[in-house]
């Protein structure tokens, strides 16, 4: 839950949709070949994926443990969107529907109380106002296993105030869309027509019809060559470069598609999909499994007592010396109410 998340930051530990702790530098440096010719999207702004079967996880050096095994799996054809969704598409469903994000909604002292171990005393007021953490990087180098040093959570922080007060999205409509829970997610999908993708698609869709390649444009490290996604450039947390042209997100579509001709399925913002997170689940998928959905269930080992959506893709954020969450096969996960400013989301719909 949202109020969980202000627990683990005041801790200083994380469960968040922060990049993890997760170094490794792909090994990889060649030109991949083999892409598809990248697909336009049609007039409303998404593009077909061919159904098919691929071989979903990692079993290489960089896999993590709940990206094994290895295992077959089959998707049918369905649509999604070109990019993620952006701040002025976002802003056209809440003109529509009136919808309030869940960081736009205070916290209940019963919510913070119930994220809070037993005994604990009541925290303070201030963190019970509507708000969202925010990425609120130091200027020197920090221990990179302690997230509060680049988190903080930010009263009045929200898709419409990205950074907090004082922010706001004017000369960003084309941005994907931030701080927004699963919750959210799921309320724009529906007023839409459409749904999140199962964890499932997103890989299959990631890949763009490479095989076995660990980047959705192929092998080449993601700092060799000319820039191929939002990542972060220099020493996380506290020197960014911009070699990609961005320190924090960047509009959609700045960088070239995959062989589907999706963008942004590595960097710029994570992705919420449907699916619980189970760090087990690739182990008990059935053989050949036909457009699977997840388990009924969520499990983090890490954090058993909090169920937890997938999300995929990385961020600005991740780099091949902190985290590599750009990787087609990364996972990570967080609570449903959370709203981050490196988390966004993509649709997609049955064709």
């Amino acid at each position: 839950m949202r109020a969980q998340n202000i627990y683990y930051w005041l801790l200083g530990t994380t469960l968040l949709a922060a990049c993890g702790n997760n170094a490794g530098r792909p090994g990889a440096t060649a030109d991949s070949t083999g892409q598809t010719a990248a697909a336009a999207a049609d007039s409303t702004g998404m593009v077909l994926v061919p159904g098919g079967t691929f071989e979903m996880g990692a079993g290489d050096a960089q896999a993590r443990p709940d990206e094994q095994p290895v295992h077959s799996v089959q998707v049918d054809s369905f649509l999604m969107d070109a990019h993620e969704v952006t701040n002025a598409e976002f802003a056209a469903f809440v003109a529509a529907t009136g919808y309030v994000t869940t960081a736009e909604k205070p916290i209940t002292m019963e919510e913070m109380m119930n994220a809070l171990p037993p005994g604990s005393p009541e925290p303070d007021s201030s963190l019970l106002q509507a708000g969202s953490l925010v990425f609120s990087p130091p200027n020197h180098p920090v221990p990179l296993n302690d997230v509060s040093q680049w988190w903080a959570f930010v009263t009045g922080a929200s898709w419409q105030h990205p950074e907090g007060p004082g922010s706001n999205i004017t000369g960003r409509e084309q941005y994907p869309v931030v701080h927004v829970s699963w919750e959210d997610a799921q309320a724009y999908a529906r007023w839409a027509g459409k749904r999140l993708p199962t964890e499932a698609e997103w890989e299959y869709a990631a890949r763009g019809a490479l095989v076995g390649q660990p980047f959705t444009w192929g092998t080449e490290a993601i700092d060799a060559g000319q820039p191929k996604a939002n990542t972060w450039n220099g020493r996380f947390p506290y020197d960014n470069t911009k070699r990609d042209g961005f320190y924090g997100t960047g509009p959609v579509k700045s960088y070239a598609p995959n062989g589907y001709g999706l963008y942004d399925m590595a960097g710029n913002v994570w992705e919420w999909c449907a699916d619980w997170y189970d760090a087990n689940y690739y182990a008990q998928v059935p053989a050949a499994a036909h457009n699977p959905e997840g388990p009924a269930k969520g499990f983090d080992p890490a954090d058993p007592a909090e169920a937890k959506r997938v999300i995929r893709g990385g961020s600005f954020m991740c780099s091949d010396e902190y985290c590599s969450g750009y990787r087609v096969t990364a996972r990570m996960k967080t609570t449903p109410t959370s709203g981050l400013s490196n988390l966004g989301f993509r649709c997609v719909k049955d064709r």
